[in-house]
C-alpha cells in the first residue's frame, strides 16, 4: 500500500540491525541497506529523547553529500532511560548484568528516534515505551546473558527474547518500539513525505 506511493522514491535504511531490516520487510517496503560507521557519542548536556534524536541525526551525516533527489534515508537509535541516565549497549558481561539488575522490579523507558533525511529536508520522530520488569534473580539474569548474548542491544536485553517472555510484567506504549523501531511512526512519517 505505502510501497505504491513510494514508487518514485528510493528508501535507504542505514542500519545493520536484522530486527529493523525485518520490520521494513514486514511493512512491505522496498528498500536498500547502506552502512557507514558513526562514532555514537553525544554531548553530556543531552537528556532523554534528546540523546536518541541526536544520535539518529548524527548517523545521517555521512550520507548527506551522496543523496539524490529521490532518496529518503532512514537512520535510527534506541536508548534505555533508567534512573535518570541513558543505558546504551553493554561493554561486557559484567556491564550487561549490572544494567539488567538495575532494572529488576522497576519501570524504565525505551526511546527510539527515527530520522528521515532527503536532499532538502530532515525530520526526526521518536517513541517512548514504558517497560516494567518483575524481580529478576541473579541466576535468571546470568542465564539470559549467557544464552542470548545481548551485547548489541540498548539496556542489555531484547524484549522478544527469553528475558522478555519471563520477566516483563507490563508495557505501556509500542511493543515494536522496544524491539527497535516504532513501526507506526515510520509508516505515518513516510506517508506524510509522499502526500
Amino acid at each position: 500500500m505505502l510501497n505504491n506511493k513510494l514508487q518514485n522514491h528510493n528508501l535507504i535504511l542505514a542500519s545493520g540491525s536484522p530486527r529493523r531490516q525485518q520490520f521494513f520487510k514486514d511493512l512491505g517496503l522496498d528498500f536498500e541497506i547502506r552502512l557507514k560507521n558513526t562514532k555514537e557519542e553525544y554531548p553530556d548536556r543531552l537528556h532523554h529523547f534528546e540523546i536518541s534524536d541526536y544520535l539518529a541525526q548524527l548517523k545521517a551525516l555521512p550520507f548527506k553529500e551522496e543523496l539524490t533527489d529521490s532518496d529518503i534515508l532512514i537512520t535510527s537509535d534506541t536508548i534505555v532511560w533508567h534512573d535518570n541516565k541513558a543505558l546504551g549497549k553493554p561493554k561486557d558481561q559484567t556491564d550487561a548484568f549490572e544494567m539488567i539488575k538495575s532494572m529488576s522490579n522497576k519501570t524504565h523507558e525505551v526511546i527510539t528516534s527515527v530520522c528521515f533525511t532527503t536532499k532538502t529536508l530532515q525530520k526526526t520522530v521518536n517513541a517512548i515505551t514504558k517497560v516494567t520488569f518483575k524481580t529478576l534473580t541473579d541466576s535468571e539474569i546470568n542465564y539470559y546473558i549467557n544464552t542470548c548474548k545481548p551485547f548489541d542491544k540498548a539496556g542489555a536485553y531484547g524484549i522478544q527474547e527469553w528475558i522478555g517472555q519471563i520477566g516483563i510484567t507490563k508495557i505501556e506504549g509500542s511493543y515494536f518500539n522496544v524491539v527497535g523501531l516504532p513501526t507506526h511512526l515510520v509508516y505515518e512519517t513516510l506517508n506524510s513525505f509522499v502526500e
